[in-house]
């Protein structure tokens, strides 16, 4: 693609809570030993979340359905909008240039979406077009990062945003089974932004010219990217579903709890890493491009096993995937917006260079893989 959308700049938000491992176990007087070892090795060192209220007697509440869909509205909207701030002020655009806006969540239904309600609450023009997706799970950010990429595609110059709005507090289940156990053990809260713009102009000019109506220009650069240009450019994108595995990551009705419950499949990890080749493979197709032309890798934190198992099946070495092991490390697994906290580290460290090629690697339910090739 001669003159692709490209990403403009980036935000992320957690909230004020975070809780080590064993502070966890502590919190829930958790004293199964084969649990308390899913938590301790799990290689995940805190995660921000928000955990139901005390009781008088010291132990925590059991959260309704009801009440963990108005946690999962509340604090999503806190952490969406926190996210979407950073990133405009990363871009150096206002809540005024925004003319799309797509928001992504699994961890909760609502209607209307995040969408709306972020409009409504940071006064985003009305006019703003916009679109949900909902329910897809971890894969979610490059499946909306399409179709983002597309609207931007087809309306050079404008702002484009994609949030990615997780509130994993919303989704869990405290039953005491090793099943909701691995569930509980893994997830974090957490929002990211994206800004994707297609330049008006082929090439970016080395001075770039502010607009006079709203003080911001497609040409700008944010910081920490190479001057005079913005971020990288969004080449192709690709998907690969596992239908043999369609039951092995979902999240469905527990009529015993009364509640929505995440499963995850022990062989989970296995499938991905398998099908990992494949999938990066069908990227790659027609490109001129083979494996080793790969400099930089952007890889969901989707937990310790499954991200071993893609490293040992694409040949990565520990570099490779040293962001995304570190988002897991200090977040945990944050769904849809993982990659994007394992891009913002990418982009700080200051080490892509014109012309190199990169790859944001996505799997969750379906069981499905999602990739994009980017280029700086």
């Amino acid at each position: 693609m001669e003159n692709p959308p490209q990403i403009a700049g980036i935000g992320t938000a957690v909230p004020m809570t975070s809780y080590t491992q064993q502070e966890m176990l502590d919190e829930f007087g958790i004293t199964d030993p084969r649990i308390r070892s899913v938590f301790l090795n799990s290689a995940i060192e805190r995660r921000g979340l928000t955990l139901p209220p005390l009781m008088p007697d010291g132990s925590r509440a059991t959260e309704t359905q009801g009440q963990l869909l108005k946690k999962h509205t509340e604090n999503g909207l806190a952490m969406g909008r926190e996210a979407i701030e950073a990133c405009l002020k990363d871009v150096g655009a206002t809540l005024a240039d925004v003319r799309y806006l797509c928001c992504v969540t699994t961890t909760g239904l609502l209607t209307p979406g995040f969408s709306a309600l972020l409009i409504k609450e940071l006064g985003i023009d009305v006019h703003c077009s916009r679109l949900d997706v909902v329910g897809m799970g971890c894969n979610a950010g490059l499946n909306a990062l399409t179709a983002v990429a597309g609207w931007a595609n087809a309306h050079p110059g404008e702002l484009a945003l994609m949030v990615c709005i997780e509130a994993c507090s919303a989704a869990y289940v405290f039953d005491g089974t090793m099943r909701s156990s691995v569930v509980n053990s893994l997830f974090g809260d957490g929002s990211a932004a994206l800004a994707v713009i297609s330049p008006a102009e082929p090439a970016v000019p080395a001075e770039p010219a502010v607009s006079a109506d709203s003080g911001w220009s497609a040409a700008r650069r944010p910081a920490g990217e190479a001057a005079g240009a913005l971020g990288p450019g969004l080449l192709k994108f690709s998907s690969c579903i596992i239908p043999d595995a369609v039951d092995a990551m979902r999240y469905d009705w527990d009529d015993a709890q009364g509640k929505f419950s995440f499963y995850l499949d022990p062989e989970v990890p296995y499938v991905v890493g398998a099908h990992s080749e494949i999938a990066l493979g069908r990227l790659l197709e027609g490109t001129g491009l083979s494996r080793s032309d790969i400099s930089h890798w952007v890889i969901h934190s989707g937990g310790k096993k499954v991200i071993d198992s893609v490293r040992a099946n694409l040949g990565l070495s520990r570099h490779d995937v040293r962001h995304t092991t570190g988002v897991l490390r200090d977040h945990g697994n944050i769904s849809s917006g993982s990659f994007l906290f394992s891009y913002e580290r990418l982009r700080a460290e200051g080490v892509t260079a014109p012309g190199e090629y990169g790859v944001f690697m996505t799997m969750g339910p379906g069981s499905t893989i999602e990739m994009a090739l980017v280029s700086w």
